[in-house]
């Protein structure tokens, strides 16, 4: 069968397999493995949530399968280790889903959140693990923000979180303060408990904090373009005031 007439998803996997041929296939990609694609495939994800971000339709679709392309090689690496296989996803994906909606596709009347977290719960319940803290399960590579609200998240499920607002409030002022006080081998320590006070204070402001630092990177890098297309080639060479000048100027400009 001719590579276009298959199925996209068959056509894809094919040329996995072409690349993976240990004789005819790409030196670079016969020569990887899980950990070294793993970056990739974090980049991916994150470059789909750029396009997302962006409202770019036609690279979202081009960034997805990208995405697409990773998961295929994770499954065809384990495939060839004998075991699993990219079919075996999709299966074990699709029975997850139906089993976490039973009010969709079970006989369950009830449906929302909870359940799905209730699910979720029992699931890991009955896995082989020995693990059983509250916390198992929340991937270390996970970025830093998302983790440090998922862990929160856990935590708040068994009775750990503070009441309402002031109590995450007052510890970002206690945080700096430690900072301040704190001996130079102590700094970033305590710079990271300031982060996580942060994220607990956004996360009882029902603020994602993910989001919420990706849109002020993004607002930065507005306003520092904006100050670069006003003073061209002389940018660099201007006085810290100018800048800040030029700063303001494209900080009025957006209001």
């Amino acid at each position: 069968m001719n590579s276009l007439s298959k199925p996209p998803i068959e056509r894809l996997r094919a040329i996995m397999v072409r690349l993976r041929d240990p004789v005819v296939g790409c030196e670079w990609d016969t020569a990887q493995t899980f950990a070294t694609i793993a970056p990739y495939t974090i980049e991916e994800a994150h470059e789909v949530a750029d396009a997302i971000a962006r409202g770019d339709m036609a690279d979202l679709k081009d960034e997805l399968g990208d995405l697409l392309f990773q998961v295929i090689f994770h499954a065809r690496m384990a495939e060839e280790a004998g075991q699993f296989d990219f079919d075996a996803v999709a299966t074990a994906i699709s029975d997850k889903m139906e089993r976490r909606h039973p009010h969709i596709f079970g006989d369950r009347v009830e449906g929302g959140h909870h359940l799905w977290e209730q699910i979720k719960a029992e699931e890991r319940a009955g896995k082989d693990d020995t693990d059983r803290s509250a916390l198992s399960g929340v991937a270390l590579g996970l970025p830093a923000l998302l983790r440090a609200e998922k862990l929160q998240k856990r935590a708040a499920r068994v009775g750990f979180d503070w009441p309402d607002e002031s109590g995450p409030r007052a510890k970002i002022d206690e945080e700096l303060e430690e900072i301040e006080n704190a001996p130079e081998q102590k700094v970033a320590e305590e710079i990271g408990d300031l982060l996580f006070a942060a994220v607990n204070w956004a996360r009882h402001r029902g603020v994602d904090p993910e989001a919420a630092l990706r849109a002020a990177n993004a607002k930065f890098e507005r306003r520092f373009r904006a100050m670069e297309d006003s003073a061209g080639a002389a940018f660099p060479g201007l006085t810290l005031d100018e800048k800040e000048q030029l700063w303001q100027r494209a900080k009025a400009a957006e209001r």
